[in-house]
C-alpha cells in the first residue's frame, strides 16, 4: 500500500542524486522541519552555503527537492522543500545496476552510523530517552507475500507517528530515526 504523497523512485539517476549522504541529510531536514534556505541548511549541517546550494542543485535537477518561491521576503533568497512526504525504492528494480547497490550501501552505512552515534551517546542521554529508545530483533518463516504485507503493515504504523501534526501539549518532542528491514538469511 503506497500514499498518493510517496514517491516511487525507478530513475537510476534519481536514485543516484539522493544516495549520498550530505543529501540524504538535507531531505531527512526538509522532511522534519519543513522548508528551509540554503544558509539555514549549512547551519545544520555545519557545511558550506555554496556546498548546500551545489546539492540541493542536483537534488532539484532529479525532482527530489523544489524551490518554494512563496516563503521568499526577496529575489534574492531561495527556500527549498521535498515536493513527496516520502520516497520509496526498491532493490528489485535496480538488479545489475551498480546505482542500486551503491544506494543500498549508502542506506545501511546510515542506518549503522546513526545507531552508533545514540550508543555512544546513551550514557549521557536524558534518563528518558533512555528509558525510551528501543531496539528488536526476531526470526519469522515467512513467505514473499508474507513480508510484503508485514513490510506494508511497518509502514503504516511508521505512517501514523511521521504524517500527523506535532501535538500542541508542551511535550517534547526530538527527531527519532527509524527503520526496519525484512530480509531473507540464516541463523
Amino acid at each position: 500500500m503506497v500514499s498518493d504523497d510517496v514517491r516511487q523512485i525507478r530513475d537510476s539517476r534519481v536514485l543516484a542524486a539522493m544516495s549520498h549522504p550530505l543529501r540524504l541529510r538535507l531531505l531527512d531536514l526538509l522532511k522534519l522541519d519543513g522548508p528551509a534556505t540554503a544558509s539555514v541548511l549549512a547551519d545544520r549541517t555545519a557545511s558550506a552555503v555554496g556546498n548546500i546550494s551545489h546539492h540541493l542543485k542536483v537534488l532539484a535537477a532529479a525532482g527530489l527537492v523544489e524551490e518554494a518561491p512563496e516563503l521568499a521576503r526577496d529575489r534574492r533568497e531561495r527556500w527549498w522543500r521535498r515536493p513527496s512526504r516520502a520516497l520509496s525504492w526498491s532493490t528489485s528494480d535496480f538488479v545489475g545496476d551498480p546505482v542500486g547497490d551503491a544506494a543500498e550501501v549508502v542506506s545501511l552505512d546510515r542506518q549503522a552510523s546513526l545507531s552508533r552515534s545514540w550508543l555512544s551517546d546513551l550514557e549521557t542521554a536524558p534518563t528518558e530517552w533512555r528509558d525510551a529508545w528501543f531496539t528488536n530483533e526476531t526470526w519469522a518463516r515467512l513467505s514473499p507475500v508474507e513480508v510484503m504485507e508485514l513490510s506494508s503493515r511497518v509502514l503504516a504504523l511508521f505512517a501514523e507517528y511521521t504524517d500527523r501534526p506535532a501535538p500542541d501539549d508542551s511535550v517534547e518532542r526530538r527527531p527519532v530515526f527509524l527503520f526496519a528491514r525484512g530480509f531473507p538469511a540464516q541463523p
